[in-house]
């Protein structure tokens, strides 16, 4: 699958970090994770921190998938609001759900802290009404976010335009985010899990040869095998084509970056709108802007291809509304698949067609890399055998 369109600006800051051999011989494993972008490396670095013998495979060079066009907006935020989440799995779930992203912030800044050098600051982030008539629908995400025990404050016009220097009825600003390189992330934990003398291929396209109560099987189109006790499918949004079920559906989003620019309190602060699809803005550690949104349906990769640099104009004059006096010179823009699923949430952890060896780590959803870290901890209970307070929530068990 084409996954990307254009020049992500990470892959063309950081090139080709590290490549990987592919799988020539057979192997044998506990934990076999397909899938070396972002989620694959921080399940596979939690797993072996965890002393699980794992190996990484990834039919591309490791990272050069869909990572390598996230845009990494770190939030608790999930893309379905509290209050409708509430409404369809209780108060008391939503909640936690959200309190289990904000929490995550926490953890991946610990992690980069540890990793190092992966353009990790925390931030805040500003949730703007996009019209006068979202505002009472705004007031009603601050009051459930409020009474769920997130941080989260309340701005009207006249603290937006002081304080930002746009125009917005009203906005709910939380100083509980954050932004970072997800494919220089993803390279330096793989690279970290290598020196450990950890297995990590790429190029190794791997397809299931058999699922038994003990092992699972898995083999290259050169005929070298893998016998892992687990499998974890995190192979982004291809890992679809390991169920027959479907959880999500695949659409297209856009980004483009500037130059570096003055950018004052956008220095700090991400802001995302509430019209749907929304637009986002968030910096990055050289002071450049990264504007993304104009989501659509396209799935082809030839009409995402072309649509790159119209989609890119859009953002940037969207900007421009919100901000005439910023100098947005476009540096590079691109677009990426993603997949989304109906309540916007995750699903890791066994699905029925498999049985219990075989686990999947789909972070579906504008936050995915928040919901890696959440998932990595999932995936070890239940190799574990250990409850988990998300395991429902966040596990195929909620399609029934």
């Amino acid at each position: 699958m084409d996954l990307k369109s254009g020049y992500p600006f990470w892959a063309v800051k950081n090139g080709l970090m590290q490549t990987y051999p592919p799988l020539r011989t057979d192997i044998a494993c506990e934990v076999a994770i397909i899938g070396a972008g972002i989620t694959g490396a921080i399940v596979a670095d939690a797993l072996a921190d965890a002393g699980f013998d794992v190996a990484v495979f990834d039919q591309r060079d490791v990272g050069w998938g869909s990572s390598a066009a996230s845009t990494a907006l770190l939030q608790y935020e999930i893309d379905t609001h509290l209050t409708d989440l509430s409404r369809q799995y209780g108060e008391g779930p939503a909640g936690m759900a959200y309190r289990a992203c904000q929490d995550a912030i926490g953890k991946l800044r610990d992690l980069a802290r540890d990793i190092r050098d992966v353009d990790f600051a925390m931030s805040d982030s500003l949730y703007f009404a996009s019209h006068l008539w979202h505002v009472p629908r705004l007031r009603r995400e601050f009051k459930a976010r409020h009474d769920a025990g997130l941080e989260t404050h309340w701005l009207d016009r006249t603290d937006i335009a002081s304080g930002y220097g746009f125009d917005a009825p009203a906005a709910l600003l939380t100083h509980v985010a954050a932004r970072i390189d997800p494919y220089r992330l993803a390279h330096r934990l793989l690279h970290r899990l290598h020196r450990r003398s950890a297995g990590v291929y790429g190029r190794t396209r791997l397809e299931p040869v058999r699922a038994g109560s003990r092992h699972v099987v898995l083999e290259t189109g050169e005929g070298a095998r893998v016998t892992a006790r687990h499998v974890v499918v995190a192979a982004g949004y291809e890992a679809q084509r390991w169920i027959d079920q479907s959880v999500a559906r695949n659409r297209s989003s856009y980004a483009c970056i500037t130059e570096p620019v003055a950018l004052g309190a956008l220095a700090d602060t991400m802001l995302w709108e509430s019209a749907r699809p929304y637009l986002y803005l968030r910096s990055t550690g050289d002071s450049r802007l990264l504007v993304g949104g104009e989501d659509d349906a396209v799935d082809i990769p030839k009409r995402r291809d072309a649509r790159v640099e119209k989609k890119a104009d859009k953002l940037l004059k969207r900007v421009a509304g919100l901000f005439p006096h910023l100098d947005t010179e476009p540096s590079f823009g691109w677009a990426g698949t993603f997949a989304e699923t109906k309540d916007g949430l995750p699903f890791f952890g066994p699905h029925p067609q498999w049985g219990r060896r075989v686990l999947f780590a789909m972070a579906y959803g504008g936050n995915g890399i928040v919901y890696s870290m959440i998932g990595a901890e999932l995936l070890r209970a239940w190799l574990e055998r250990r409850a988990h307070p998300m395991k429902a929530l966040f596990g195929f068990e909620r399609l029934r």
